[in-house]
């Protein structure tokens, strides 16, 4: 076990990509489960706040503690095994994103969850429910969690696995590693069908594993995870596609979104289905010039889309692409076809490069983020995004849009220059935030809410349902020790 209570020592422990600052006591390093069982035994004996911490690449503050301790799980970072026939892998949770997909892709397999940062750890995905591009045709990290351990306050453990421990209506009966059974009541609340990761999973006769996932540190320590592999595709069309009005790019991703929907309803392979379905605005273009030469001048919008495909149906679905394009005024001149994978990634590297470049920005002239990581249902999309553009337009203010539009998710993030237009930002993240959930959408898709948007899910599901998931927290976490003031507000739960 490693402690560390030097200031200098524990700085990176203070914040994460968000920008927010916190502190702490003392960082704590244990290099096995026992290690974390005791420090938290000790806490709550003791009833000091802890928090956990991943890799820092979060975007919402959970993992920024506000006093008490952090226990950081990087060194529980083995990957445990790898089976290749049976297409899964048992992993600790500071396993690297990264690493662990290029292994499963050495080895013919593919993990899906492609968050944009993949510096991060897999336990950070799986607190978080984080997905990515790929969520469009394979949903988020909870599709591929199939079983996990979890160090409760207390320090006793629950083993979770897909299948085995579901609610009964709205009661929850999990069984302790000591046998201690405990019974959770589930909020009874209607979570929105988007893209979400905002609060607690929670519904009549759900899974208890879901409970835990998404759950952002407050209701135990993810100490080991089973996840489901799929097949390494054949071969990856990706293509980014500049336009030259902002209204054929929008059109091009919606039909492209419909078709791919009817193909994935279909189960049709040799139709446009595609794997994942991105946006960029003529901002985000401007932004990423200086380091793209490829991008035109006159482009005012582009679209990145990447399909899987065989030696059988490459050209055929190629053709169905080259026609949709085209009856888009989609600029096939200055098309970037990626022909190889060492391509394929050099687009990925074009995606992942503004949401750098924004966290650049905002670090550098040190404001907290103000990046909506909003969703709405598919029919409002297009109303929405003129909605949330227009309001931003208005007030003169910087901003560059991007995001995962086939799932009708945008990242709209603004760029102030100074205090006063950081305080004017505030407020139109709030208003957006109004509007997505006016339209039955969510505050938050992949990033969840950690510290920083606790108003926001209030704002999504009310002030009684908030209690409902403080109740539900009190039940694993009596002495209120874990991941306190993310998710829910600390007023409630005093």
């Amino acid at each position: 076990m490693i402690i560390k209570t030097n200031a200098d020592e524990i700085q990176n422990y203070l914040t994460d990509a968000s920008n927010l600052k916190g502190n702490c006591d003392a960082v704590y390093i244990p290099e096995n489960v026992e290690e974390l069982r005791e420090v938290l035994k000790e806490a709550n004996k003791n009833k000091t706040a802890v928090t956990i911490s991943g890799s820092g690449t979060g975007m919402t503050g959970a993992r920024v503690p506000d006093g008490g301790i952090v226990i950081t799980t990087e060194k529980l970072n083995k990957i445990i095994e790898l089976n290749i026939e049976e297409k899964f892998a048992v992993v600790e949770p500071a396993v690297l994103l990264s690493e662990f997909q290029n292994l499963v892709s050495e080895n013919g397999l593919l993990y899906p969850p492609d968050p944009t940062e993949r510096n991060c750890f897999i336990g950070g995905t799986v607190a978080t429910n984080a997905s990515g591009e790929k969520s469009f045709k394979y949903g988020a990290t909870r599709e591929y969690v199939f079983a996990i351990d979890v160090a409760m306050a207390n320090g006793e453990m629950l083993q979770l696995e897909r299948g085995k421990q579901k609610a009964v209506n709205e009661k929850l009966n999990l069984i302790t590693s000591t046998g201690r059974k405990i019974e959770i009541s589930i909020p009874a609340y209607v979570m929105p069908t988007t893209k979400n990761a905002s609060g607690y999973f929670c519904k009549p006769g759900m899974d208890a594993i879901d409970l835990f996932i998404g759950s952002e540190g407050t209701l135990g320590v993810i100490t080991k995870i089973k996840l489901t592999l799929v097949s390494k595709p054949e071969k990856i069309l990706s293509c980014l596609l500049f336009f030259k009005t902002e209204e054929e790019a929008l059109g091009f991703i919606i039909k492209a979104r419909d078709m791919s929907l009817e193909s994935q309803h279909l189960k049709n392979e040799n139709e446009i289905n595609a794997l994942a379905l991105e946006f960029f605005d003529d901002n985000a273009l401007k932004f990423l010039s200086g380091d793209y030469s490829i991008i035109p001048p006159d482009a005012y919008g582009a679209v990145w889309f990447e399909q899987e495909v065989t030696m059988q149906n490459e050209d055929g679905i190629l053709m169905k692409w080259m026609e949709l394009i085209e009856e888009f005024g989609g600029d096939e001149e200055t098309a970037w076809i990626a022909l190889n994978e060492i391509e394929i990634k050099k687009i990925q590297e074009f995606r992942h490069a503004v949401s750098a470049k924004v966290n650049e920005y905002i670090s550098k002239n040190n404001f907290k983020k103000l990046g909506t990581d909003v969703a709405v249902p598919n029919e409002h999309f297009v109303r929405f995004y003129k909605y949330c553009t227009n309001l931003v337009k208005e007030t003169k203010l910087n901003y560059v849009t991007y995001g995962h539009f086939g799932n009708s998710h945008i990242h709209l993030n603004m760029l102030p220059k100074n205090e006063e237009e950081h305080l004017l930002g505030k407020e139109l993240y709030k208003n957006i935030c109004h509007k997505a959930v006016e339209l039955h959408g969510t505050v938050s898709a992949e990033h969840g809410i950690g510290k920083l948007k606790t108003d926001y899910l209030k704002m999504m599901y009310g002030e009684e349902t908030i209690k409902e998931m403080a109740a539900l927290k009190k039940t694993l976490d009596p002495n209120l020790i874990l991941g306190i003031g993310n998710i829910i507000d600390e007023t409630f739960l005093e």
